[in-house]
């Protein structure tokens, strides 16, 4: 394969705090002979508040990617080095770029990535749900039917799930999980590492009830789904506490807990308690 003597470095900008950008990230923004971003307007505003001048190149968003890969791949095979950036977060993770990378990698051609802010990883770590297993969905699509189908997926999902949400449809959006697992764990993250950073904890009914007080809810929406309680839980009654436990980690409440639970060992809620009473009586 011919060695080629270009780079393409896959730089993760901030998602709202413009504070949020690594030293390596500056400096590879600064010595490359082009950046390549998203939409302009926001790549410049990001340069000008650290200083840099690089020189921008033809913006790349989804529609004009097939159109404008060529003409990158010919700078890099002379030798340029050229950032790629999306307008917030780390590149292609529901944001453009795959194509390039992807003609690069079949090219021969080094691809760099420096890593940095995710908004679905931000708010997985904050949401309090398991966080070593989880499902991206990226962003849920736009069509109510579609959508439905996506979060329609998730049932028996014994892992997280994270998704990116409009806040334009928000509302139908949970209203849908509500419908589908009223109890469900869910972590609502939005304006993430901004002024107005909020998460909304509870489950998928009690979250959408909540945002439905609200006028609206501006900035971008990560939604983080904790895993279907019905994949977790076995029908040995022997192993209630274990099930209980396993629950309670998964984010349900007690009481929600207690409940499934119970029914998986075929219990009544009553002889649940007992027994789990009886149980941590007996190991104190």
């Amino acid at each position: 394969m011919r060695t080629v003597s270009g780079t393409l470095y896959l730089c993760a900008t901030p998602i709202g705090n413009l504070e949020d950008i690594t030293l390596r990230v500056l400096r590879v923004l600064r010595e490359v002979d082009r950046i390549v971003g998203e939409d302009a307007r926001h790549t410049r505003r990001l340069l000008a508040h650290h200083d840099i001048h690089t020189p921008l190149s033809t913006s790349l968003y989804e529609g004009v990617e097939p159109q404008r890969v060529e003409g990158l791949i010919k700078l890099l095979e002379k030798g340029e080095e050229i950032a790629l950036v999306s307008d917030a977060g780390t590149p292609l993770i529901s944001d453009p770029g795959f194509p390039l990378v992807r003609a690069c990698v079949e090219r021969g051609i080094r691809v760099v990535p420096l890593p940095g802010p995710s908004s679905p990883l931000t708010a997985l770590v904050a949401s309090g749900l398991p966080a070593d297993r989880f499902l991206f969905l990226g962003n849920l699509p736009r069509k109510s039917g579609p959508c439905r189908k996506a979060l329609e997926s998730l049932r028996g999902l014994d892992c997280t799930a994270v998704a990116l949400a409009s806040p334009h449809r928000l509302n139908e959006v949970l209203r849908t999980l509500a419908e589908l697992y009223p109890s469900r764990p869910l972590v609502l993250a939005r304006e993430l590492t901004k002024v107005h950073e909020e998460f909304l904890r509870g489950s998928c009914t009690s979250v959408a009830e909540e945002v439905e007080t609200r006028s609206g809810v501006r900035g971008e929406v990560v939604l983080v789904i904790g895993a279907d309680a019905d994949s977790i839980l076995p029908a040995d009654a022997e192993e209630l506490y274990t099930v209980y436990r396993a629950l309670l980690d998964q984010g349900l409440a007690p009481n929600d807990a207690l409940r499934r639970a119970a029914q998986a060992a075929g219990l009544s809620r009553r002889e649940a308690y007992a027994r789990l009473h009886r149980d941590s009586s007996a190991n104190r």
